[in-house]
């Protein structure tokens, strides 16, 4: 039972990520797409989580938390390539001052 629940729950989550989808394809702006981009790739963090549920797998845990990491320092640089700072301000390159 508590497997169907879950599977539900899955469900749902994919057809949300077909509304946001839609947003990241036809948002207005760039902004509006960029959060799109994050709130798409926190439903396949929770996706995923879900699925390591009802497969009762460790390592599909260990990916998720990643992927999320990856997820966030990707959104942080495409906020600060919007934003309109210089590679060189972005703390990767700070390395290099």
């Amino acid at each position: 039972m508590t497997v169907h629940i879950v599977l539900f729950t899955a469900a749902v989550i994919g057809i949300l990520a077909f509304g946001v989808f839609g947003r990241l394809i036809a948002g207005p702006t760039v902004p509006d797409r960029v959060v799109a981009l994050d709130t798409l790739n926190t439903l396949v963090v929770g996706l995923m989580m879900l699925l390591a549920v009802v497969f009762d797998s460790v390592v599909m845990v260990d990916v998720a938390i990643v992927y999320a990491g990856l997820s966030f320092v990707g959104t942080m640089f495409i906020a600060r390539y919007i934003e309109g700072e210089v590679w060189a301000q972005c703390f990767i390159f700070s390395f290099y001052r």
